[in-house]
């Protein structure tokens, strides 16, 4: 048990941002294809979803904007930093989300990075429709609400 706490991974990288402008209508869960310096610059747990959204190219997703800093002992064959990645997800899956993608004001955005059990690389990625700023004020009083009440109920 005890070797299990001392190689536990970061629990992940999460878009904080995202749950603050967007409605989140349905999630995915999908492979991400990196190379071997973006895996160990990823562990180190120094990358960045914020300006990072998908966009699906005939029959394929890709990532775009999500910066991974370089391997800071990598060489001269380090990753380029905001390179388009693909996302493995099954033929039929994308398809489901394409038309809902086509949508007017809908968007796909990465919510959070992270390792499965198995040491493999995840994103959960959203189908997404933006909030307009009436929509964040309400958000930020029901959040507010809830504070509060979570406050009263303690004492």
């Amino acid at each position: 048990m005890a070797k299990k706490a001392e190689n536990q991974q970061p629990s992940g990288l999460r878009n904080k941002k995202a749950t603050h402008k967007y409605e989140i209508l349905e999630k995915v869960e999908c492979g991400i294809v990196l190379r071997g310096t973006e895996v160990k610059s990823l562990r180190t747990g120094s990358a960045s979803l914020d300006e990072a959204f998908a966009r699906i190219d005939g029959e394929e997703i890709w990532l775009i904007g999500f910066n991974i800093p370089p391997y800071k002992h990598g060489n001269v064959q380090n990753h380029e930093p905001t390179r388009p990645r693909k996302l493995l997800l099954h033929k039929r899956e994308i398809r489901k989300l394409l038309p809902k993608v086509l949508q007017r004001g809908q968007t796909l955005v990465p919510l959070r990075v992270y390792f499965n059990e198995r040491g493999l690389c995840k994103v959960t990625i959203a189908l997404a429709r933006g909030k307009t700023h009436g929509d964040k004020r309400e958000s930020l009083k029901e959040k507010d609400q809830k504070r509060e009440m979570d406050r009263a109920m303690r004492r």
